[in-house]
């Protein structure tokens, strides 16, 4: 068999499994061994609503994984068995959210078959509440196991980040040779420049200064906790107990819905803060705000942090006083429609476009991305908002 015959089956193979074998398929193609285990495995979850995938082998295959907790195990093993682990999170969110398998996470025996991810510990938090005893330990070491692995990619980068932009913001006229900021110290100097020594010579050194208990930023997050935003509460929890552990910043972490709960007393621990969330509700961003407004009390060196999609239940004139307010105050405000790796989410255009004249635009922010835009908000700078908002 020649090279080209030999990729001829394997496009026929693929074909095959994408669209599942039945009689239009048109591969004429049959599937054996390993193959044909995965076809089952993508059968049960991507076939027939009606219960039936379509002729196989000469025989129907049912779809669908039931209700059975130990068949859903048995599926979770198989998965985990012939996919990488990228595809097995995709497959297992959407068995949840096509097969209603939700409430079998509820068994300590089921999670501990899943592989672990952000939109896994979104759909167990939003569980919380109905969750029995029984499971809630092993819920908390699946949760811990995603936050901890999102701690050890996250947090070295966004503290050297800020690390920075803190330094750089308190800049200071007498800097030690080593804090000297060259760039600036060449463009202040300038007119002092002498051709026939092709130098400069500065008379003003403009350097970063470092930053101490005196010149702490203050950084309030607050975040939706409606349905929607399950990564966004995630990923922003992870952060919070990052910057919560720089002593150069001080950091406070309320969530909202129709109610406001602050969860700053526990950033030592972001999984404590993830399961003192509840996701789902109605959305009151103003009432939110009020909150992180009283508790603002340098505005200069503060920046606040709204992720949201915007859907405002509350008083949406309030809303974007209040915003319009802190930012008079000298409050650095960055509104976030999403915190995560899912792109810009449905949101309200109408308000988002209201916050953008007030200087605030409002766009989606990966987790990459935001140790990037903490810094621009440190340092007063216009953020690096995405092209794509």
């Amino acid at each position: 068999m020649d090279g080209s015959d030999e990729a001829a089956r394997e496009r026929a193979r693929r074909w095959r499994l994408v669209l599942g074998g039945e009689a239009a398929d048109g591969t004429g193609c049959t599937l054996t061994g390993r193959d044909a285990a995965m076809d089952a495995a993508l059968a049960a979850l991507y076939g027939d609503g009606d219960g039936k995938v379509g002729r196989r082998g000469g025989r129907d295959r049912s779809a669908g994984l039931g209700a059975s907790a130990p068949s859903v195990a048995r599926w979770l093993g198989d998965i985990r068995t012939y996919f990488p682990s990228s595809v097995v999170q995709v497959m297992q969110r959407d068995a949840i959210d096509r097969l209603g398998l939700s409430t079998l996470l509820l068994e300590p025996e089921m999670l501990e078959a899943v592989e672990p991810d952000v939109h896994l510990v979104g759909t167990l938090l939003s569980l919380n509440k109905a969750m029995p005893e029984t499971t809630k330990e092993t819920a908390r070491a699946v949760v811990r196991r995603v936050v901890e692995d999102l701690e050890k990619r996250l947090a070295t980068r966004t503290k050297a980040t800020l690390t920075g932009a803190l330094d750089r913001s308190a800049r200071i006229n007498r800097p030690r040779h080593r804090d000297i900021d060259w760039n600036r110290t060449i463009a202040a100097n300038l007119k002092h420049y002498l051709p026939e020594y092709r130098t400069i010579v500065p008379e003003r050194l403009v350097g970063y200064g470092r930053a101490t208990q005196s010149t702490k930023k203050e950084v309030i997050l607050c975040i939706d906790q409606s349905g929607s935003m399950a990564a966004s509460v995630v990923y922003a929890s992870v952060f919070g107990a990052v910057l919560a552990s720089m002593r150069t910043i001080s950091t406070r972490l309320v969530v909202f819905d129709t109610a406001v709960v602050d969860l700053t007393d526990q950033l030592d621990d972001p999984v404590d803060v993830l399961f003192g969330t509840q996701l789902g509700g109605g959305t009151d961003i103003n009432r939110a705000l009020a909150y992180c407004q009283s508790q603002i009390t340098r505005p200069a060196d503060t920046v606040v942090v709204l992720i949201s999609d915007l859907y405002e239940g509350g008083i949406r004139d309030g809303m974007l006083k209040r915003v319009a307010a802190m930012k008079a105050s000298g409050v650095q405000f960055v509104a976030l429609l999403a915190l995560s790796d899912e792109g810009a989410p449905a949101y309200d255009r109408e308000h988002a476009a209201a916050l953008a004249e007030l200087g605030a635009p409002a766009f989606a922010c990966t987790p990459d991305l935001f140790p990037e835009v903490m810094a621009a908000a440190i340092e007063k700078r216009p953020l690096p908002v995405p092209e794509t908002v």
